[in-house]
């Protein structure tokens, strides 16, 4: 008979889930997480709609998914940016902040909409709230090898602010100002007592 021989592809829950969870990053993207559906993630998958109900009963479960993606993710792109960049001066930081972030208002905007959309999930959800806050927690840990860890606190919220403004506006701002602002944080300011760096930190401050 034809197709005697032929493999039939091995069922991999693990390969499903990383595609449901795919497909439901694209459907937040195009329509929102107002018309994130299961039919619509199955869709977009190309699975039968069992598949990902069986995998996530609610629609709170996928969400819950595509953050922690996007969470690792960002984990992975901030470890390999510090990673090429050992040593920053303050004014070296504020200037490639400013870069990454004026990329999220341009070729990035749509990713970081989606984004920001699973951040803001946690308004309302607090199961998804430890989640969402480690992209905070990252953010600091990213800038700690630069900075003492207020002025790195400072700059992550900042950072996230402005990325969110810039989003959410009707314009964003201007890499004038974006800068500017990063640059304020990130020096030094003679007048103020130096910050007391954490244990173990060696700080470009505390080696100075």
């Amino acid at each position: 008979m034809a197709g005697q021989g032929a493999t039939k592809r091995r069922y991999d829950p693990k390969r499903r889930i990383a595609e449901i969870t795919t497909a439901t990053e694209k459907v937040i993207a195009e329509r929102g997480i107002e018309g994130l559906t299961h039919r619509a993630v199955a869709e977009q998958a190309g699975v039968p709609l069992g598949a990902t109900t069986y995998h996530f009963a609610t629609k709170d479960d996928l969400i819950q998914a595509a953050l922690q993606r996007s969470v690792d993710r960002y984990a992975a792109y901030l470890a390999d940016w510090v990673a090429q960049r050992p040593e920053l001066t303050p004014e070296q930081l504020a200037v490639l902040l400013t870069d990454a972030l004026m990329g999220c208002f341009g070729p990035q905007r749509d990713n970081q909409v989606m984004e920001f959309e699973l951040y803001l999930a946690a308004l309302r959800r607090p199961a998804l709230r430890p989640i969402a806050d480690r992209f905070i927690e990252l953010s600091i840990d990213a800038l700690m090898p630069y900075v003492d860890p207020l002025t790195a606190r400072a700059a992550a919220v900042a950072t996230n602010g402005l990325t969110l403004r810039g989003l959410a506006g009707t314009t964003p701002p201007t890499r004038a100002e974006v800068e500017d602002i990063l640059r304020r944080i990130l020096t030094p300011n003679p007048n103020l007592p130096a910050p007391t760096p954490a244990p173990g930190q060696n700080t470009p401050q505390a080696q100075a």
